[in-house]
């Protein structure tokens, strides 16, 4: 295979990877909106939450790049069960914690309002991105053990931080190196990326795209272009035998359900994108082809100037003749060399 890895990791360091000034700045939101949620709370003098959880993309560290700002940080906010009652004792039902929630994030200074989602309430900011606030309730059962459940169509059990737990110790297993995140993160990070190059796509959540990646990651040692093409070749072959893919912690939980046709989208644009990568096996190959290959493939601009260095690198060799040894006079048996 053609080796690109010098571009792609130039590529996902200047427009995938967040730097640490963006990073910092959703951080800085995050805690905004705690903020916004526990005063609002304690206004309507309604429970505070126990704590919060941070999770989703943003504490696997699969968050990329968006032109649009359109960033999803995911924050959970958990109660204790027995705080969360209704007026008559009852326990709240799922959609009114996460409708109490909303209505202590409203703000008159965003454009669009908090609304509830089905599994949790969604903060908009004018600026792009948008802030997820699944919703939970936390209890003890008789062994001891603390149960967590999401606010959804109704309460179900859920556990985000062992999602968490379970994505960084993969990264950390799975992965040939320990720099830049590791290589398994960053080959979910680009696909995540591809599977948005496209606004007509319909192309399944990055959690999905994570547990593919987990399932079917093939490391590749200093060549990231070489592990995201295997990576995606595996996954391919696996969703040809399966559409469905099932939560990496709650056993028979698929997170795949209603997704069927972003599900069956993401086969269909692998197929196509491996069909159009195969010329970086080819024995002629150039760096030009190869760069139009991985520009067709992530959709962006970046490769257009990698190409134009690249023809006019090639453009400026030098053409290496090789040099002729003199002639020699024939060497008669019984002559000396010498004379």
């Amino acid at each position: 295979m053609f080796d690109c890895s010098s571009e792609i990791s130039d590529f996902y360091k200047k427009h995938v990877r967040l730097s640490k000034a963006q990073v910092d700045k959703l951080a800085d939101y995050r805690e905004a909106n705690k903020t916004r949620v526990e005063n609002g709370l304690y206004k309507a003098e309604n429970p505070l939450p126990l704590r919060h959880i941070n999770q989703g993309s943003y504490a696997m560290r699969t968050i990329n790049q968006h032109p649009a700002n359109d960033y999803d940080i995911d924050v959970g906010v958990a109660f204790k069960k027995d705080d969360l009652k209704g007026p008559q004792g009852a326990d709240k039902t799922a959609l009114d914690a996460r409708k109490m929630v909303c209505d202590a994030a409203q703000d008159k200074k965003f454009k669009a309002p908090p609304e509830v989602r089905q599994n949790c309430v969604r903060v908009y900011y004018n600026e792009g991105h948008h802030v997820d606030m699944p919703i939970y309730r936390e209890y003890e059962d008789d062994n001891g053990n603390t149960i967590t459940e999401l606010a959804s169509a109704d309460w179900k059990a859920s556990d985000p931080e062992a999602v968490t737990k379970w994505f960084n110790q993969a990264v950390i297993d799975q992965s040939p190196d320990e720099t830049n995140g590791r290589q398994m993160r960053r080959v979910v990070r680009l696909l995540k990326f591809w599977c948005k190059s496209r606004d007509s796509w319909i192309m399944p959540t990055g959690f999905i795209i994570s547990k593919l990646v987990d399932e079917c990651y093939v490391a590749a040692k200093d060549r990231d272009d070489r592990s995201l093409y295997d990576s995606m070749v595996r996954i391919r072959n696996r969703l040809m035998i399966s559409l469905d893919v099932y939560h990496p912690i709650l056993a028979g939980e698929k997170i795949s359900e209603g997704k069927e046709t972003a599900m069956q989208s993401l086969k269909d644009h692998l197929e196509t994108a491996i069909e159009n990568l195969a010329v970086l096996f080819e024995k002629d190959c150039t760096k030009q082809t190869a760069l139009k290959a991985w520009k067709k493939f992530f959709n962006h601009s970046y490769f257009s100037e990698a190409i134009r260095n690249a023809s006019a690198t090639a453009a400026v060799a030098p053409v290496y003749i090789a040099k002729q040894e003199p002639s020699r006079p024939i060497q008669r048996e019984g002559e000396s060399r010498f004379g």
